[in-house]
């Protein structure tokens, strides 16, 4: 992604070590919230809506939105090639 947004820059493995664990933290928390999410509503199946309000809860602002349409378009996409 980097390369294809400024392909005259480049990351170091202990920068690209830190991103991973930042983004493998971000998914961990999601996912705990939208099973709580599920737990709490009674149901025994996760669904897009509770990762969407999981997001709504962790994310602040701006980055909500995006991240709503972007995963929006991204679930859009899945179940018309279905």
């Amino acid at each position: 992604m980097l390369a294809q947004v400024h392909p005259d820059i480049g990351i170091s493995s202990k920068a690209m070590s830190i991103m991973n664990s930042l983004v493998n933290d971000m998914f961990e928390r999601l996912a705990c919230e939208a099973i709580r999410l599920t737990q709490y509503s009674g149901r025994a199946t996760l669904t897009s809506r509770e990762v969407q309000t999981a997001v709504c809860l962790l994310l602040p602002g701006e980055l909500a939105k995006h991240t709503v349409s972007e995963g929006t378009k991204a679930v859009t996409k899945y179940t018309s090639s279905k």
